[in-house]
């Protein structure tokens, strides 16, 4: 028995086709979908756009930084993957926290230096993973906790307050455009 005789004699279509044999986008379709993946953008960067500015003025008016790298990483998880397990609010608020004591903890057995900043990382993947709070910027925080040194009675609850501010805003974000999909899956 031949190959040949086993594969499909049908023609595919190609420059040498007759343009019948190919078929054609009917209506506007392609209009529409196009107009969706940039409504979708634009919702999106608004919303990220929107949570970060929230952050910095209430960083501006307590006088303390509250927008740091690691929140800004989150508002991207948060509003473009936001069905994700890694962007529902336990996992962000959770690991930015273990992050945080992950970081406070290597501060405490070591100094504030580069080689400390990747092992805060490190525990803090390990933690978060082992608490079923998979949240990757919060790797980000432990550095940030180690290289910058903030004080905890300050930077923990402003982190705890951030967390919650995305985690509202993705809420409200997700809501405001009937297309979105719903955040968040689960609460807890």
């Amino acid at each position: 028995m031949k190959a040949d005789s086993l594969l499909s004699r049908r023609r595919v279509p190609g420059p040498e086709a007759p343009h019948d044999d190919v078929p054609l986008p009917t209506g506007r379709g392609h209009r529409k979908s196009a107009w969706h993946g940039a409504s979708a953008a634009l919702h999106g960067v608004g919303a990220v756009t929107t949570v970060l500015l929230v952050l910095a003025a209430i960083g501006a008016v307590i006088g303390e930084p509250v927008l740091i790298p690691s929140l800004a990483a989150t508002a991207g998880v948060l509003h473009s993957a936001p069905t994700l397990p890694m962007a529902q609010p336990r996992s962000v608020v959770v690991a930015h926290l273990l992050g945080a004591g992950a970081g406070y903890a290597v501060l405490a057995l070591s100094q504030s230096n580069p080689w400390s900043a990747a092992l805060a990382g490190g525990l803090t993947f390990a933690a978060t993973t082992l608490a079923r709070t998979p949240h990757s910027p919060a790797c980000a925080t432990a550095v940030v906790v180690v290289l910058q040194t903030p004080a905890p009675a300050r930077f923990v609850p402003l982190l705890l307050a951030a967390g919650v501010v995305l985690v509202v805003v993705g809420f409200v974000a997700s809501r405001v455009r009937r297309e979105a999909a719903r955040y968040p899956v689960r609460w807890w």
